[in-house]
This record gives structure tokens, C-alpha cells and sequence, in this order.
């Protein structure tokens, strides 16, 4: 098979009905484990015009105003209200509360590895974690740029500077590699969207977008676009609305944004909506940070974590390495320094990652924050899971 091709990830803004859905499903989450670290939470969101669904199911010790927290999201999104109004939208939910003193999360601080063993996957789970060396942040390239992208895209200043742009964006980007390496910008493509009676003329746009976004964006990047490059702004012609308005969303959608934008493997399960004590999700976080500290290692260029989950019990049944070739040892190797220096029972992923504290310890979101511009590769927000502290442990030099 040839080492020479192109990729393409795309990324979307926070204005994306899908990704409002997730944010909104995170916020949720936020919201319920700051007032009790040990609640169980599932939230769901479904978004159409003018309407809003969540579905939620708790147990804990506090009571949820799961409408004011939809609608400060929505309203900190920035929408007009011609597009989608936080405080006149319909928001109709289905809400089961379980009770404090049923189906709670157990407390793990002071547990015995006995104790750790009986606290077990309610779910079977098989997830993949990824790291690589093609950015700074152990992520491939073409998620990495859109991405980034995105992030511009959304940024106050843009908006300020473009006022007739909408909150709602699309980004892609192709990378050509040449031996398995990213050797240059194959294209970029944004798709925005306009206020209604505020569209500039095609050339405008273009010219626009290039200049506020993909230049200073790529400016700070080791390859740039050349005279080669494809720039796609808004193939379709203007977009006017966006949002709710002209597309619907759902929460769990975007997985391939929310890990490597397809680059790499993933379980397909949602990661928003979800507390602590769900498999999928926090597995997902647990085989990143193990990938991403062997490449930190320098074990391989390259690593593919998988860890395989079965209901009823606490460590996966099944834990593989691949390096694809790039291994500075054999991958059963690495596999086994990965189990001597990471413990992947769910409860001691929890613990060790502080995944119950984060929603206390970042009172503006951390859950929320996750929900764009992805999970993975956040230097932005050093989450536990992207940091490189069992490096040098792994390197047994």
C-alpha cells in the first residue's frame, strides 16, 4: 500500500447545530458534577429551528436547571435571534432523576486495589488512543490545522472585524504526504455562513478569509500554503442563516472531529453528555494519554493504543500497541511498559485523571470546553490526559 497520499479532517465552530448539542450536553455534565463530584449524568441534545430537546438521567445529591444552562450556552454561542434566540426558543426535555442515595459513582479517593477491582465497566467498550509526531501536540496534521482553523473562525476579533459573519462555520483541510510524511498543504476549504441582508460579494469573501483567517492561522505553522494549494471559500456560494435555522444537530455526531479526524481509529461512541463512570469516554482519554507518552518517549513516531472493555469488569480484557513500523522497539514491548506504568481500571483513570475535580477546579467549563475544536490535542486547556508525565518513566533508559 502507498505511503503517498492525501488526507482530509475537517472541524467545525461552536455554532454547528452538532457541536451546540454537544456543548450543551457538556454543560450539563459541568454543571452536575460541580455541585456533586459523585452524580451519575447522561445528557443528550437535539437542535431544529426555533427548538430544543434534551434528554437527561442523574442521580444525585442536587437538583438541575437544565433550561438555564441551555440558554446560557446558546446565548454565549452568538447567535442572532433571527437564527436561534436563547431566550425565546422552545426547550422541551425528558428528565428521570434517579435520587442521592441511587445509582451514585462510587468515591475512589482512598480506595484499596481490591476495592479498585469492584468497580466495574457498566458497558463494553473498545477505544483507541493516538499520537504521532507530525505537530507539537502528538496529533496528525490535518485535524490539527482545522482545528485551528476553526478556532479562528470563532474568535471575537474575527467576528468584530467581519460583521457579517455568523457563528455557524465549516474548516477542511488536505494534506499530501509523501512517504508517510506531511510534505505539503494539498487544500483548505471554509464554508461560513452570513447574516441575511449583510453578504459581501464572493470576491470580498475570499479575500476576507484568506486575509483574517487562514493567513495568520498557517503564519505560525511549519508548512504554508504554496502556489499549488487549493483555497475553497465557500464553494457553494453564500450561506445566509446557518445554525438551527437551515440544519439540525444532535448530540455524538462528530466523532471524528472530537478525536483525529479520521486519521486514526475510534470507538464511534459519543464522548459528550457522559459522566465519569462511562467506559467509552473516559477509556478514550486513558489510551490517548498512554499513546501520546510513548511517542513522547520516543518508543515509536507513531502508536496506536487499544484497550477492550467488557461489562462487570474493572481493566480492559485486552490491550494492543501498534506502531505501523515507526517503533524504536517491538510493539509488545511497549504494550508492556504501558501496562507497568498506566493502571486502566476505570476507576483508577478516573482518579488518576481527576475526571470527577475538573468541572470544580474550571468553574468557565471543562467538559463544555472539550466540545470544540476537539478532545484530543488540547494545550489550550492541559487536560490530564495530554500531558507527557510518564515519559520518562516509559523510556527505561
Amino acid at each position: 500500500m502507498s505511503d503517498d497520499f492525501i488526507f482530509t479532517s475537517e472541524s467545525v465552530t461552536r455554532g454547528h447545530p452538532d457541536k451546540l448539542c454537544d456543548q450543551i450536553s457538556d454543560a450539563i455534565v459541568d454543571h452536575c458534577l460541580r455541585q456533586d463530584p459523585g452524580a451519575l449524568i447522561i445528557a443528550e441534545c437535539a437542535v431544529a429551528s426555533g427548538v430544543l430537546f434534551i434528554s437527561a438521567h442523574h442521580g444525585s445529591r442536587v437538583g438541575l436547571t437544565i433550561t438555564d444552562v441551555a440558554r446560557t450556552l446558546i446565548r454565549a454561542v452568538g447567535y442572532p435571534p433571527e437564527v436561534f434566540d436563547a431566550d425565546a426558543c422552545a426547550i422541551m426535555s425528558s428528565f428521570k432523576d434517579h435520587g442521592a442515595r441511587h445509582d451514585r459513582a462510587p468515591d475512589l479517593g482512598g480506595l484499596t486495589d481490591a476495592e479498585l477491582d469492584a468497580v466495574t465497566a457498566r458497558d463494553q467498550a473498545t477505544v483507541f488512543g493516538y499520537a504521532c509526531d507530525q505537530t507539537p501536540v502528538l496529533m496528525p496534521l490535518p485535524i490539527w490545522l482545522a482545528h485551528r482553523l476553526a478556532r479562528r473562525l470563532d474568535a471575537a476579533s474575527l467576528r468584530r472585524e467581519l460583521g457579517y459573519l455568523l457563528p455557524d462555520a465549516k474548516t477542511q483541510v488536505g494534506i499530501e504526504y509523501v512517504g508517510g510524511e506531511p510534505k505539503r498543504i494539498h487544500s483548505i476549504t471554509l464554508e461560513t455562513t452570513q447574516r441575511e441582508g449583510h453578504v459581501p460579494s464572493m470576491p470580498r469573501l475570499r479575500q476576507d478569509l484568506i486575509e483574517h483567517a487562514i493567513v495568520p492561522v498557517l503564519a505560525e505553522e511549519r508548512l504554508r500554503a504554496d502556489d499549488h494549494t487549493h483555497l475553497f471559500i465557500n464553494p457553494r456560494g453564500p450561506m445566509v442563516g446557518g445554525g438551527p435555522a437551515a440544519h439540525s444537530g444532535l448530540t455524538g455526531r462528530k466523532t471524528g472531529i472530537d478525536t483525529y479526524g479520521e486519521y486514526a481509529r475510534h470507538s464511534g461512541a459519543a464522548l459528550s453528555g457522559k459522566d465519569p463512570m462511562r467506559i467509552d469516554r473516559v477509556g478514550a482519554y486513558a489510551a490517548r494519554h498512554a499513546a501520546k507518552n510513548a511517542v513522547a518517549a520516543g518508543l515509536a513516531r507513531e502508536c496506536e493504543v487499544q484497550l477492550s472493555y467488557s461489562i462487570g469488569m474493572a481493566g480492559p480484557v485486552s490491550l494492543r500497541v501498534r506502531s505501523f513500523g515507526t517503533g524504536r522497539i517491538g510493539d509488545d514491548e511497549i504494550g508492556r511498559r504501558l501496562l507497568a506504568n498506566f493502571d486502566f481500571r476505570i476507576g483508577a483513570i478516573v482518579r488518576d485523571l481527576r475526571l470527577r475535580e475538573g468541572p470544580a477546579e474550571h468553574p468557565d467549563g471543562f467538559y463544555q470546553r472539550l466540545a470544540v475544536y476537539g478532545h484530543m490535542g488540547r494545550a489550550d486547556l492541559d487536560p490530564p490526559w495530554e500531558r507527557t508525565d510518564r515519559a520518562e518513566a516509559l523510556r527505561g533508559d
